[in-house]
């Protein structure tokens, strides 16, 4: 079972966005992918297990939680490395610039 995260709304680093610009590109995540998206802040990488075309939703494993200094956690707030969760494309970020 996955765990429900109310993820961070990704603002100019929108994924979706970016790729809205580029007709060529293809931004679904594949098996093995990490995607990454924002939650209290920090920046949170997903392992993609799979992907539900229907409703634009990656399902997979949280593998990094990394606060605003760089410094990885194990947890925060309700989420922790390891969790199962479902990542809905529109809250996919980009990873911020280490200047962030």
């Amino acid at each position: 079972m996955h765990r429900h995260i109310e993820w961070d709304e990704p603002g100019s680093a929108s994924v979706t966005r970016l790729y809205a610009r580029d007709p060529n590109a293809n931004p679904t995540p594949q098996t093995g992918d990490i995607i990454s998206a924002r939650y209290q802040g920090c920046s949170v990488r997903v392992d993609v297990r799979s992907y539900r075309e229907d409703d634009a939703v990656s399902i997979g494993d949280v593998v990094a939680i990394i606060n605003a200094q760089g410094q990885r956690l194990d947890s925060r707030g309700k989420l922790q490395k390891g969790d199962t969760v479902r990542l809905p494309d529109d809250k996919r970020a980009m990873e911020p610039s280490p200047e962030e």
